[in-house]
C-alpha cells in the first residue's frame, strides 16, 4: 500500500433551514405565473428551503461543520483550515469562513472563501485535499453554504423557482497509506460563457447584490457535454470504468441533467442520490448535503467508490472521485 497521504472524508453534516416551501405555496406566495406541475415537469423540483431571518451562510455552514465533526469523532482542536464555498457570503469581509471558525471555536490555522458558484464544493474540495497532500493540513473543513433567496428576482419564474437555502460540509482528515479518501479531483472553468449564468450586480461593479440570470437552455446544453467529459477525464486518471461507481452524487440542478449523467454511467436512479425534488438548487451546498443524507442513511457504504461532479457559473464545471 501507498504511504502517500490523502484526505479521507471521516464525517459529513448538512443543515436545512426550517421552512420548507411548496411549488404551490411559492407561486401563491410570490405571485407567480407558474404550477407544480409545470416546475415538476422540467426540473424535478417539489419543494425547496427558505432561510429564516437572522439565518446566514455561516450560521448554517457552522451548523453543518458542527454535525461533520461529530460524525467524525473530531472537535475544534482537530481543524487547521475552513475552506467555504459561497456565492451568498455574509459580507464583503471578514470572510464567512472566518466568521464559521469563530462560530466552532477553531483558534487555529486558517479559513477563507472560495467562489465557483455551484461548482464551487468540488473546487474547495481540491484546495483542501492539495493542502493535505503536501502536509499544510491535518484537519480540513470543507463547506458548501449558500441563502440564494435572497439574490432571486422574483418576477422571473425561469430562475426564482430552481433555487433553496441550506448548508452541508465535509471534514477531511489526513490518512498516510489508505485507500480511502480522494483519488482525485478535476478543474475546468471558461470565462467566454460567463453571462450565460450569473448575478448581475457586485460591490465592485454596482454598488448592490445583484440577482440570478440565467439562460437556461444555453446552460442545459453546456451542462451535458461537459459534466460527461469531467467524468471520464475522473474516471481514466484512475483507471477505472463506469462499473466501478458505486454511486453518482451530481450537483442537483435539474433532473433531467441528473438523469443524463446516470445514463451517462450506466447507473440507475437507485445509485444517483438524489435531494433536488426536495431540497432544490443549493448551489455549492448541493453536493454536501446530498453526501450528508446519503451517508447518514447507510446507502453510500465504507468501501464505495462515489464520484461527484458539478457545473456552476463562470462557466465553471468539474468532478472527484472518492472512495468511502
Amino acid at each position: 500500500m501507498s504511504s502517500a497521504i490523502r484526505g479521507v472524508i471521516a464525517g459529513t453534516g448538512g443543515y436545512l433551514p426550517a421552512r420548507s416551501v411548496s411549488n404551490d405555496e411559492l407561486a401563491v406566495e410570490k405571485n407567480l405565473d407558474t404550477t407544480d406541475a409545470w416546475i415538476v415537469e422540467r426540473t424535478g423540483i417539489r419543494r425547496r428551503h427558505f432561510a429564516a431571518e437572522g439565518e446566514t451562510a455561516s450560521s448554517m455552514g457552522a451548523a453543518a461543520c458542527r454535525a461533520a465533526l461529530a460524525q467524525a469523532g473530531a472537535s475544534a482542536a482537530d481543524v487547521d483550515a475552513v475552506i467555504v464555498a459561497t456565492a451568498t457570503p455574509d459580507s464583503a469581509f471578514p470572510s464567512t469562513a472566518a466568521r464559521i471558525q469563530g462560530a466552532l471555536g477553531v483558534t487555529r490555522g486558517f479559513a477563507f472563501d472560495l467562489s465557483a458558484a455551484c461548482t464551487g464544493f468540488i473546487y474547495a474540495l481540491s484546495v483542501a485535499d492539495a493542502m493535505i497532500r503536501i502536509g499544510q493540513a491535518r484537519g480540513v473543513l470543507v463547506v458548501g453554504a449558500e441563502v440564494y433567496s435572497r439574490i432571486l428576482d422574483w418576477s422571473d419564474r425561469g430562475t426564482c423557482v430552481l433555487f433553496g437555502d441550506g448548508a452541508g460540509a465535509v471534514f477531511l482528515r489526513a490518512e498516510p497509506g489508505s485507500a480511502r479518501g480522494l483519488l482525485s479531483t478535476h478543474l475546468h472553468s471558461d470565462g467566454r460563457h460567463g453571462d450565460i449564468l450569473q448575478v448581475d450586480g457586485g460591490a465592485g461593479s454596482t454598488g448592490g447584490t445583484g440577482v440570478v440570470r440565467m439562460a437556461g437552455r444555453e446552460v442545459f446544453k453546456h451542462a451535458v457535454t461537459k459534466l460527461a467529459s469531467a467524468v471520464d477525464e475522473a474516471l481514466a486518471a484512475n483507471g477505472l470504468g463506469h462499473d466501478d461507481v458505486a454511486w453518482l452524487v451530481p450537483h442537483q440542478a435539474n433532473i433531467r441533467i441528473i438523469e443524463a449523467m446516470g445514463r451517462k454511467l450506466h447507473l440507475g436512479l437507485d445509485r444517483v442520490v438524489v435531494t433536488v425534488d426536495r431540497h432544490a438548487n443549493t448551489s455549492a451546498a448541493s453536493i454536501p448535503l446530498a453526501l450528508a443524507e446519503a451517508t447518514r442513511d447507510g446507502r453510500i457504504k465504507p468501501g464505495e467508490l462515489v464520484l461527484m461532479e458539478a457545473i456552476g457559473g463562470g462557466l465553471t464545471w468539474g468532478a472527484a472521485l472518492a472512495r468511502f
